[in-house]
């Protein structure tokens, strides 16, 4: 186990290190080129700008902006186009020329807005498989290390001496772990098989708590809006779809087409309830997959937006600027404060629908027939 520990910690270390070198030439270049546009058409501040540049998906993680100059990592791109192959290269090639870099370029419009695309010698726009380290990808692979590395270390000391009193990150895991289990679980799956399915509340729960964290730390490597991307929030609710889809008991789906306790006529000729009961199977998956993503976005627009008001009125007088500065920095650290207990709320509320779900699934009718 402290070889695994280890081996984490190389691996992140290393990744880290490579981005620093591999953006270090790319990113003094696209510095330059952004700085050179800037002079030449300076741009008004944009609140809209400013806030989906945050909570979207990109190529390269962006630091700050210092006058002119954009600090930015490039990220690996690799992309698999029909006519060409595979391609790979940083994504701080693309801010050469008119932004293209062989063939390819983020498309600034159209369908395929924000996304790598393939420009073909007749002007063609093409779509290519891409298999990109992005912005979100990135944060991903550094929050699993970060989990990683916290529950190793921590199985480490039960291992070591079980009936020791917990103490530094063991003594924070530990209440969580058994709110879990004594108040999400038992109650939702019962006594009986709730650690069957303990170990994926438990992940789900940490994962989403951990990264909503992450979100809210405005400096690299935090600051990415996984848990705000739909395509996050939907795999983790095809999780417990999945899940409970296998886990369901034969009266589970016996009385979700014929429900005992249902009126014939609402049965035949025409099978309303058994549509409504299937119908809510699928509707489960979509309810986990918006909540969290809408939750998690508009936590962070508001804060945004609150932030954006110092520039807006800065550009209409710079005392402005400074008076609403005060009124948007005090609101901006309260929506941060109110953040870290969405951030546990979120994940608690994921974490309890999924028991619940579960817990449902594996109930037995014959009872209460």
């Amino acid at each position: 186990m402290p070889q695994i520990n280890a081996m984490i910690r190389v691996l992140t270390s290393f990744f880290l290190i490579l981005f620093t070198f591999a953006a270090t030439p790319n990113l003094l270049k696209a510095n330059e080129e952004h700085a050179a546009a800037d002079t030449i058409s300076p741009k008004k501040f944009n609140t809209g700008d400013l806030i989906f540049d945050h909570i979207r998906d990109s190529y390269e993680w962006h630091i700050a902006t210092i006058g002119h100059t954009h600090l930015s990592i490039p990220l690996p791109v690799m992309v698999y186009s029909q006519h060409s192959g595979f391609h790979f290269f940083m994504s701080g090639k693309l801010h050469d020329v008119n932004g293209n870099y062989d063939g390819f370029k983020v498309a600034s419009e159209g369908k395929y807005e924000r996304k790598l695309v393939e420009v073909m010698p007749d002007g063609t726009v093409l779509r290519p498989w891409d298999f990109s380290i992005t912005k979100n990808v990135t944060s991903l692979f550094v929050s699993l290390g970060l989990i990683l590395s916290i529950f190793l270390s921590v199985a480490k000391r039960y291992r070591e001496n079980f009936a020791r009193a917990p103490k530094g990150i063991q003594s924070w895991i530990e209440p969580i772990v058994v709110f879990i289990c004594d108040d999400i679980a038992k109650p939702s799956i019962g006594k009986e098989k709730y650690q069957r399915y303990l170990p994926f509340l438990l992940t789900v729960f940490f994962f989403i708590f951990i990264n909503n964290l992450m979100g809210l730390v405005p400096f690299f490597p935090g600051g990415a809006n996984l848990t705000g991307n739909i395509s996050i929030t939907l795999v983790l609710a095809l999780f417990t779809f999945v899940i409970t889809s296998f886990s369901g008991s034969r009266s589970y789906w016996v009385h979700m087409v014929n429900d005992p306790g249902i009126p014939l006529w609402l049965k035949l000729p025409i099978p309303l309830m058994p549509i409504v009961e299937i119908m809510g199977v699928f509707l489960k998956p979509f309810v986990l997959t918006i909540r969290l993503f809408a939750n998690i976005t508009a936590g962070h627009i508001v804060a945004l937006g609150f932030y954006s008001l110092i520039f807006i009125f800065a550009e209409k007088s710079i005392f402005a600027g400074y008076g609403i500065s005060v009124l948007s920095i005090a609101f901006t650290v309260f929506m941060g404060l109110l953040e870290l207990l969405v951030a546990f709320i979120q994940a608690y509320v994921f974490t309890l629908l999924s028991a619940l779900y579960i817990g449902l699934a594996l109930e037995q009718h014959s009872g209460h027939e």
